[in-house]
């Protein structure tokens, strides 16, 4: 098991108390990983995160898209918790699991298509290069509306920062993604 913050000390208010619980199997009852993590979370966390979830739901880009996008962004940062948590919700969603296998290789795949590929090549380098070389951009925009830029520098910042929110608590992979595919 991945080491996490270790648990909280006096928790306050019910709910916590409750979480707090369940994560030293007083009830016999596990919670989740994705909620046990949540819980030890600061509580501006978890507003955002279901802020950034209420957003999410309201993008124009396809869902495989934008998990495309997700993805490459944690494996950059080498987000292992959002790799696997991310790949877990494709498996559930029924996307192309061989897209997401070959994302390594996005840029000689025949599973891509010109748009994807410059959208990807922007990602990449955003998220490497904090920058975006202006041929690049130019490239994207062919494929891409405006709203659908920002969508996705959107879902490249908002990636970015539960990486380095995982990456800064020593939050690893929770085999999620091999529990999905047992289902």
């Amino acid at each position: 098991m991945d080491t996490f913050l270790p648990p909280i000390e006096k928790p306050q208010g019910l709910m916590m108390k409750l979480v707090y619980a369940m994560t030293q199997r007083q009830f016999g009852k596990v919670l989740t990983p994705v909620k046990v993590v949540s819980a030890r979370m600061p509580l501006a966390f978890g507003i955002f995160s279901a802020k950034i979830s209420k957003l999410d739901k309201k993008l124009l880009l396809p869902p495989e898209t934008a998990m495309l996008i997700r993805e490459q962004v944690a494996r950059i940062n080498v987000c292992l918790f959002c790799i696997d948590i991310g790949r877990s919700f494709t498996i559930k969603a029924s996307m192309n699991q061989a897209k997401f296998d070959a994302l390594e290789h996005y840029a000689t795949s025949p599973l891509f298509n010109a748009a994807e590929r410059a959208a990807l090549d922007y990602v990449t380098e955003l998220t490497r290069d904090k920058k975006v070389n202006p041929a690049t951009f130019d490239r994207m925009s062919r494929y891409y509306s405006e709203r659908a830029i920002c969508e996705i520098v959107w879902l490249v910042s908002t990636e970015h920062f539960y990486n380095m929110t995982n990456i800064g608590l020593n939050i690893h992979s929770d085999m999620l993604c091999d529990l999905s595919r047992k289902k």
